[in-house]
């Protein structure tokens, strides 16, 4: 049976993998058993240490929708962009080498932008906090924010998670990929969120009402470097504020503050005191 490309687009899964031995097979797991099937999953090894590349080759050998690349350890974004630039879907689709989709993320996340009009550029799902047995903690992500989203965005990244959202190639073709300046800089953990500000300036956004994403809250992953994302949101910050100096300085507080407070529960919760 052959593929009618326009009602079953490629979507083309991303993901970073850096020393994710633990949990890349049920990342990957997750990933593979999505309701919706027409996917290529290009898992860039990005310099790891551990047997992350054998566990990736061993699940590729059964689904060859599966492939790895590799790259000398160069950072989240750099591993981002390279799996970008090897794909080749209509939509990418980012998740963490940590995270897990629930079944029908991919399918309900293309349904809402098929039926989308061409000024909506990204789809985002509502996230759970999981810990390390998949288990819920508490935290969740459900924001209903939809259309013209820079100035919300600014204020809080109400995607939640670099592995909540669906994004239209357009999208990146026009504006690029995700930065590599943040961890030139050593302030990693906010790329995702610095994209999709970019995004946002041409682009609207639209969100799937339901909770299909598993973001995985562990000690000593990106979410856990505290000072690295803080620095991150600064830097992000700066330059917006930047470019937008008619933008409310009330808003760049209320950012920088509900960060913070964020970054504190965060610490209390993984007793980084």
């Amino acid at each position: 049976m052959t593929i009618d490309n326009h009602h079953f687009p490629l979507i083309s899964v991303i993901i970073p993998a850096y020393n994710a031995d633990k949990f890349i097979q049920k990342t990957l797991n997750s990933v593979l058993s999505q309701t919706y099937e027409n996917i290529e999953v290009i898992v860039v090894d990005d310099g790891s240490e551990d047997s992350t590349a054998e566990i990736v080759k061993r699940i590729a050998e059964t689904d060859q929708r599966v492939v790895l690349l590799k790259q000398p350890n160069a950072g989240v974004a750099a591993a981002r962009n390279l799996a970008i630039e090897y794909s080749k879907g209509d939509y990418i689709a980012p998740i963490d080498a940590d995270d897990i989709w629930y079944p029908q993320n991919l399918e309900k996340q293309l349904k809402c932008l098929q039926q989308s009009d061409s000024s909506v550029g990204v789809i985002y799902a509502w996230s759970v906090d999981i810990d390390e047995a998949d288990k819920l903690t508490g935290g969740f992500y459900n924001s209903a924010i939809e259309g013209e989203v820079y100035t919300s965005l600014i204020y809080k990244y109400f995607i939640g998670n670099a592995s909540a959202s669906l994004i239209r190639r357009v999208c990146l073709e026009k504006l690029g990929g995700y930065s590599s300046q943040l961890k030139e800089q050593n302030a990693q953990g906010c790329e995702d969120w610095e994209l999709h500000l970019r995004i946002a300036e041409h682009y609207q956004f639209k969100v799937v009402p339901e909770f299909l994403v598993g973001y995985r809250q562990i000690i000593n992953s990106m979410s856990c470097n505290y000072s690295a994302m803080a620095k991150s949101h600064n830097l992000i910050m700066t330059e917006v504020k930047r470019r937008y100096p008619e933008v409310s300085n009330n808003i760049y507080r209320w950012s920088s503050s509900n960060f913070y407070i964020y970054l504190s529960v965060k610490s209390s919760h993984n007793s980084y005191y």
